[in-house]
């Protein structure tokens, strides 16, 4: 019965293999890591960020895929990854707009704000709008308790000291693609507000 079950996981972790595979640049960076770190398994994080970076999401063939080349279960994997508010588990919107509502945000409005953001994309939390463009996510906490209430897009577009009326410009933007690229001043030549 053992010697069965060891071989069900490695015919899974053979169809894991070839249902995803790092891309060449990806290997690159794997390969980077793993030369940086002095144990295999200190590279998961880094790692995670990399391959959903390339998928947009850590699916479960990518999380057998890096539980495969780090030879740790894809359990382990999947534990880590869902600790951290910054890996998705889902595929998501092309944006993905975070809202703090921890309690410097919500005495400061967080609420207002979460209300206007599911009016204007008619989306709940949680949900992604029909086209894929959008995805809606109350979270914890942002780290800006000072700057309240304060939303961030696509884990780099981060936004401080909110009002319905600013939300209201932010989604307009984002609406036209102008907060596509990560960089700011990209984002500033092609017309973003910030």
């Amino acid at each position: 019965m053992i010697l069965l079950k060891l071989r069900l996981s490695r015919v899974r972790s053979a169809k894991a293999m070839a249902a995803y595979q790092f891309s060449k640049e990806l290997e690159e960076t794997f390969q980077w890591l793993i030369s940086r770190y002095p144990k295999k398994n200190a590279v998961l994080l880094p790692l995670l960020h990399e391959v959903q970076r390339e998928v947009g999401y850590l699916s479960p063939d990518a999380i057998d895929c890096v539980a495969s080349r780090l030879s740790i279960s894809a359990a382990h994997v999947r534990e880590v990854a869902s600790f951290y508010s910054l890996f998705r588990l889902k595929k998501k919107g092309q944006y993905v707009i975070q809202v703090c509502h921890n309690l410097s945000c919500y005495m400061r409005g967080a609420e207002d704000l979460i209300k206007k953001i599911k009016e204007s994309l008619s989306i709940e939390e949680g949900e992604s709008t029909p086209d894929g463009k959008f995805t809606l996510e109350r979270v914890e906490c942002l780290a800006s308790c000072g700057t309240a209430p304060v939303m961030q897009i696509n884990d780099w577009d981060f936004h401080e000291e909110l009002n319905v009326e600013r939300v209201e410009k932010i989604l307009d933007a984002l609406k036209q693609n102008k907060f596509a690229k990560a960089s700011y001043n990209e984002r500033m030549q092609d017309g973003g507000l910030a």
